[in-house]
C-alpha cells in the first residue's frame, strides 16, 4: 500500500507542476518588459526541471 500511495502523491505532484507551467506559459504571452520575461523563463525553466525530475523518478517506479 505505501507504493501505491507514493506513486499518487508523485502523480499529484506531476499534475501540480503540468498545472504550474502551464499558468507560467499563459502568463509569459501576456508578459511585457525584458525583467519579467526573463523571471518568468526562469521560473519556467524550474518548473520544467522539477517535472522532468519526477517523471524519471515515475517511471523508475513502473
Amino acid at each position: 500500500m505505501p507504493e501505491n500511495a507514493s506513486q499518487m502523491d508523485l502523480d499529484e505532484r506531476i499534475a501540480l507542476l503540468r498545472r504550474n507551467i502551464s499558468e507560467l506559459m499563459e502568463q509569459a504571452t501576456g508578459a511585457s518588459g525584458a525583467a519579467v520575461e526573463e523571471a518568468l523563463a526562469n521560473r519556467l525553466g524550474e518548473q520544467q526541471d522539477m517535472l522532468n525530475e519526477l517523471l524519471k523518478k515515475r517511471e523508475a517506479m513502473g
